[in-house]
């Protein structure tokens, strides 16, 4: 498969530009559509994301390579949470007369991410308005897709990498400070687990979801598909240095993954495998679907994370 050519035109103009910082991670662009082949066996998977100005980014916090990449990997981190390998990327981009400047930075962003994940931008749609917005569909497919409703009473919880950075980052940014090097690069820098996500279910992971508002509020969303409880031990998380166990609860914009497993995975395996820890943090439970939370034996308020149309 190869692009089409564009007639010309300044929208097309655009789309050309976008072309040329992608090069051959950019396949098939130019029909009403996209054949695409090669998806193997198990299911189709499918997902849409949108990162918009002013509500999930903001124009002084990041460079906008990094709003590219960020905005990228956020889409690509839904596949990772059903276990599903990235197979394409569709992008609508709403591209304001004031960004027109960075749309090379924001290309390679995209670009950077989709060679991340060992994919390739494969269509989309572009129009004028007020707000940068980036609206990504990815596809993917898997032979074992995880799912939130996969959680069995008696299961142990488990959670990838360490929390609390994209939340402590966040919270300087919002109060006038500048970040910790580390804290922001954890922010800018999400890396979708597409490989672990795939060991995990091979090695007996039941149910998984990304950590996108908060790991409480993402493992409420397991409870409620399972119609389980949950519970969490918060002095058990997987923290970074600075960051209490309760801010690392409530930290959105992780994509970190969480799962759960009706056998103990080997967490030294999978340290050696990605160089990352995979920590046990709880269990699943029989009792009122939702997330209970302790601290060193005692219940605890739950965290709340991102709450959405506030």
């Amino acid at each position: 498969m190869s692009n089409i050519d564009l007639r010309p035109g300044a929208e097309f103009d655009v789309v050309r530009r976008l072309l040329a910082r992608w090069g051959d991670r950019a396949d098939g662009i130019g029909d009403d559509g996209v054949l695409l082949s090669g998806f193997g066996r198990g299911s189709l998977v499918v997902s849409t994301d949108s990162s918009v100005e002013n509500v999930h980014f903001r124009r002084d916090w990041l460079e906008p390579h990094e709003i590219g990449y960020r905005a990228t990997a956020a889409a690509l981190s839904d596949l990772a949470a059903m276990a599903a390998t990235p197979r394409g990327i569709l992008l609508a981009l709403t591209l304001p007369d004031g960004w027109k400047n960075d749309l090379d930075d924001i290309a390679d962003g995209i670009g950077e991410a989709a060679d991340e994940c060992s994919t390739r931008i494969v269509g989309g749609d572009l129009s004028e308005g007020r707000d940068l917005t980036l609206t990504f569909t990815v596809l993917g497919n898997a032979e074992r897709p995880l799912s939130r409703s996969g959680a069995r009473v008696g299961d142990r919880v488990y959670v990838t990498g360490k929390l609390g950075s994209p939340g402590a980052a966040i919270a300087s940014l919002a109060g006038g400070l500048k970040p910790s090097s580390i804290h922001r690069a954890r922010f800018a820098h999400p890396v979708p687990r597409i490989r672990e996500a795939q060991w995990l279910v091979s090695n007996g992971a039941t149910s998984g979801t990304d950590i996108s508002d908060g790991l409480a509020a993402d493992l409420e969303n397991i409870a409620v598909a399972s119609r389980h409880g949950i519970s969490i031990n918060l002095d058990r998380l997987p923290t970074v240095d600075g960051v209490s166990s309760r801010d690392a609860a409530a930290s959105g914009e992780e994509y970190e993954l969480a799962v759960t497993s009706t056998k103990a995975l080997d967490v030294n395996a999978f340290q050696h495998e990605f160089g990352l820890p995979l920590t046990e943090i709880g269990t699943v439970e029989a009792g009122e679907a939702g997330v209970r939370t302790f601290d060193r034996g005692s219940a605890v308020e739950t965290p709340q994370g991102y709450v959405h149309f506030k």
